[in-house]
């Protein structure tokens, strides 16, 4: 079983919803260790890890689609051919309604499709819901376990 220091990858370059997104963590009791990445590139950085950084596998990527410098479907793109990396379930979770992102998301592997709630509300039912269900309801496979 392999060991992680962190267990989600919270891929998001707006400010506002990294600490709605912590504090909907912290609001359902969740005790996971996160790893906040503010672009595509960083996320890419941290996970296939640069200038002889380990590389990172956490159990959970939530994963911006707007992104700076590299965008979103692109850091997908990039997860989704690793072999290392191809189990780890990433959750797009974006302002973003289009249906060419929808598609193209799936298309490329995600696991699943949420459009941030607006209301503050909600948007901490949908994160600990996801939360809830992706690390710790779903079992992943040895590979990627914490």
């Amino acid at each position: 079983m392999l060991t992680h220091a962190v267990d989600i990858l919270l891929v998001e370059d707006n400010r506002n919803d990294v600490e709605l997104t912590l504090r909907a963590f912290a609001r359902h009791r969740f005790a996971n260790r996160v790893y906040v990445a503010r672009d595509g590139q960083e996320a890419l950085d941290w996970l296939f890890g640069v200038d002889g950084a380990e590389r990172q596998t956490p159990r959970l990527i939530l994963l911006d689609l707007k992104l700076p410098r590299v965008d979103g479907l692109d850091v997908l793109r990039a997860i989704r051919a690793d072999e290392g990396f191809r189990k780890v379930p990433v959750v797009v979770l974006t302002s973003s309604r289009e249906q060419s992102d929808i598609i193209e998301s799936y298309d490329l592997g995600v696991n699943s499709y949420i459009v941030k709630p607006i209301e503050f509300d909600s948007f901490v039912e949908a994160v600990g819901a996801l939360g809830f269900y992706w690390v710790l309801l779903n079992e992943p496979p040895a590979a990627v376990e914490s």
